[in-house]
């Protein structure tokens, strides 16, 4: 029986797949569909509405949603009230095929128009049929939306959306468009809304986040908006992701360095150590260039941990363009990194580039670069052991949790720790949000263990927030797009997180 038979609010579930920006858009989706008057459904599977926040980056993008949709396909039948929705970076590269090929889904849009969704859908009822709108540009920058967030102690920050990059292996840009800038003044204004929830965490998000300031012609837009956010009070911890390395300018590492809540950790896309590969790739710099960025970074700051993106086997790379890739990760030492087997993508150059490399080279290549990246990550973080750590607790970092009594959070530079709570049981137990300082004891490739006691326990208003219940709901904070002329300028600096 459906909520609309009963008299009760409908309900909806949104099932997210893909990237930072996909995760930041579901929030947005869940706060239009509180602001219609929704409610989250308890139980997923009988939702009214649900909802699919879909990635086109992956191979087994297409099949993932069309085997999902054709799991929920008897789910509808037996509930003709229900709907479905698809949205995201696939829905605006499939358009009306989606309907084509499971038509039972009830809405599409695309990532240029979120604010749609419920429009659509009670268009959808009214006309008992399908309504499918892709926009080809953004019409309002999203983050005017209302969001709820999904997290009491950290939140996404938009500070662009789109990229003017033309990385061949890539499709975002033809479905996220080209880059749109937020002004400063709002991009704070939201930073400071989440401070005021009890946010004590905030990760600025782009496609290519350290570009930002193109659209209006500042290129050290980006470190001083680190600067800016370190003038923040209340906020403890500033990421961001995803830089490029042809956009990394000195400044942005001064700022991180100098900017006591701008933590110590970098995500930086390698994708290839060789250059005949990056040039295939159409990535803007060389090895050369990228293992200078991560020296600089580490001589300004000696304790930050850098990640990475990696992919293997893109079309025409030779075992001596693999060679560079290890020499490279064997040079800048990475905390940890996304790993890839090459896919096609249709709409990509590369999907039509000659010598695609075979599936078992991959393959085997792909095991010596995970075989090395663990020697490597396991060796730096052994270096912890005996090191006292800051550690943000939070929700569903610890599968193991339970069972070993410890709870798992973040430290600063981002590693996952696992710790003891010594005698902080019961209603003194740490709660997510709050923060805790430990000591390392043990140290495997991916996660730290501490199994001390805490050496400090600090209750925290984002605490407060999630043993009550409450995550952030903003209304969206008047943020469009940026006006002609150069915006207002930052806040002066003080002195002292897809590419």
């Amino acid at each position: 029986m459906t909520t609309e038979m009963t008299g009760a609010p409908r309900t909806y579930d949104v099932r997210t797949y893909g990237c930072q920006m996909n995760v930041h858009d579901s929030e947005r989706i869940s706060g239009l569909m509180e602001d219609a008057g929704y409610v989250r459904a308890t139980e997923a599977d009988a939702a009214d509405v649900v909802v699919f926040n879909t990635c086109a980056v992956r191979e087994n993008a297409d099949n993932r949603l069309y085997g999902n949709l054709g799991h929920l396909r008897p789910t509808k039948l037996k509930n003709p009230g229900m709907q479905i929705a698809v949205g995201g970076c696939l829905a605006q590269k499939d358009k009306g095929d989606i309907v084509k090929k499971a038509p039972w889904v009830d809405v599409v849009f695309g990532t240029h128009n979120i604010g749609s969704l419920p429009a659509m859908l009670e268009r959808a009822r009214h006309n008992e049929e399908a309504q499918v709108e892709i926009l080809e540009s953004l019409e309002v920058f999203p983050s005017t939306l209302p969001t709820k967030r999904e997290s009491t102690y950290a939140g996404w920050v938009s500070i662009s959306v789109g990229c003017n990059n033309t990385c061949t292996f890539c499709i975002v840009p033809s479905l996220r468009g080209k880059e749109k800038d937020r002004r400063p003044g709002d991009i704070l204004a939201e930073v400071r809304a989440l401070v005021a929830e009890g946010v004590l965490e905030v990760t600025l998000l782009g496609q290519n986040v350290n570009s930002y300031g193109v659209e209006f012609g500042d290129r050290l837009a980006f470190g001083k908006l680190l600067r800016a956010c370190g003038e923040v009070e209340g906020l403890e911890r500033v990421r961001f992701t995803s830089p490029h390395p042809k956009d990394f300018t000195d400044d942005v590492i001064a700022a991180m360095a100098e900017t006591p809540n701008v933590c110590h950790s970098l995500h930086m896309p390698l994708q290839s150590g060789s250059d005949t590969v990056l040039k295939a790739m159409r990535r803007s710099y060389r090895q050369e260039k990228y293992l200078g960025i991560i020296e600089k970074v580490r001589a300004a700051m000696p304790d930050a941990a850098i990640t990475t993106d990696i992919i293997v086997g893109f079309p025409g790379e030779t075992d001596e363009d693999f060679e560079q890739t290890l020499e490279v990760v064997r040079r800048a030492r990475f905390s940890s990194a996304f790993t890839f087997q090459y896919s096609k993508r249709p709409g990509t150059p590369a999907a039509t580039m000659e010598e695609q490399v075979p599936k078992a080279v991959v393959q085997e290549r792909y095991n010596r670069l995970i075989a090395t990246l663990e020697e490597i990550t396991w060796a730096e973080n052994k270096k912890l052991v005996g090191e006292k750590v800051e550690v943000l607790v939070a929700v569903g970092e610890g599968r193991k949790d339970e069972r070993t009594g410890r709870m798992s959070g973040r430290a600063r530079d981002g590693r996952l720790v696992h710790f003891a709570t010594g005698e902080l049981t019961g209603d003194l137990a740490p709660r997510p949000g709050d923060i805790v300082e430990t000591v390392i004891t043990y140290a495997a490739p991916h996660h730290l263990n501490a199994d001390g006691a805490p050496l400090s326990h600090r209750r925290t208003r984002a605490g407060d927030a999630f043993e009550a219940g409450r995550t952030p709901k903003l209304k969206g904070v008047s943020l469009g797009l940026p006006t002609i002329g150069v915006p207002a300028p930052l806040p002066p600096a003080a002195d002292g997180c897809a590419v």
